[in-house]
């Protein structure tokens, strides 16, 4: 069976305990033999070139939990507000009565796509500041298989191609409409000033 060392505290406390006993044979010893002290780690110096190491220096970062694709109104609600921060927020409560409405319902995309360039091109050019394109909501599919398929292509597409061009130096700002106005089947699209 191996001996245990003695910690500081209680060497400190043993050499506390001597000062005050009494001995029973006074003369058998002229001072307490020395008790034996802790041994000091030993260090051992860094290599000469190499950089000293600390745990957890070079652990990566743990990995995101896998996210799908955000939502189109989480997506839109990150964008930076390009136009009066007042009016946004008016615009967003359905407080802004739009100028113009284009319906997209039934449409598909290679018929949707000019009929959306042509109106908010048409709407810029006559002033509008604010206009409304109505999507729907789409309609649910319950197409099995390994991707998951969007609901509402046209719902999807139409923010896209509000930012290409031509259509991109014409709009200012694109966020979902209020329920008043169609709620996630609408979209608000401000236009800059034409010049």
């Amino acid at each position: 069976m191996t001996r245990r060392k003695l910690t500081g505290d209680e060497i400190d406390l043993w050499h506390k305990v001597v000062k005050h006993a009494e001995r029973m044979h006074p003369g058998a010893h002229s001072k307490p033999p020395a008790p034996p002290l802790l041994k000091p780690k030993p260090v051992k110096p860094p290599e000469p070139g190499l950089d000293p190491f600390e745990i957890g220096s070079r652990a990566k970062p743990k990995p995101l939990k896998h996210d799908l694709k955000p939502s189109l109104a989480r997506s839109l609600a990150n964008d930076p507000v390009q136009m009066d921060e007042k009016s946004f927020r008016r615009m967003k409560r359905g407080k802004l009565k739009p100028e113009g409405k284009l319906d997209l319902h039934g449409m598909r995309t290679d018929s949707a796509h000019p009929a959306l360039t042509r109106f908010i091109l048409s709407a810029q050019a006559t002033g509008k500041r604010l206009v409304l394109v109505i999507t729907g909501k789409g309609k649910h599919r319950d197409e099995p298989g390994p991707m998951p398929v969007p609901r509402g292509v046209l719902r999807h597409k139409v923010p896209q191609w509000l930012s290409l061009p031509p259509l991109a130096q014409a709009v200012m700002q694109v966020t979902p409409a209020h329920i008043s106005h169609g709620g996630e089947g609408a979209y608000y699209v401000y236009l800059r000033r034409s010049r």
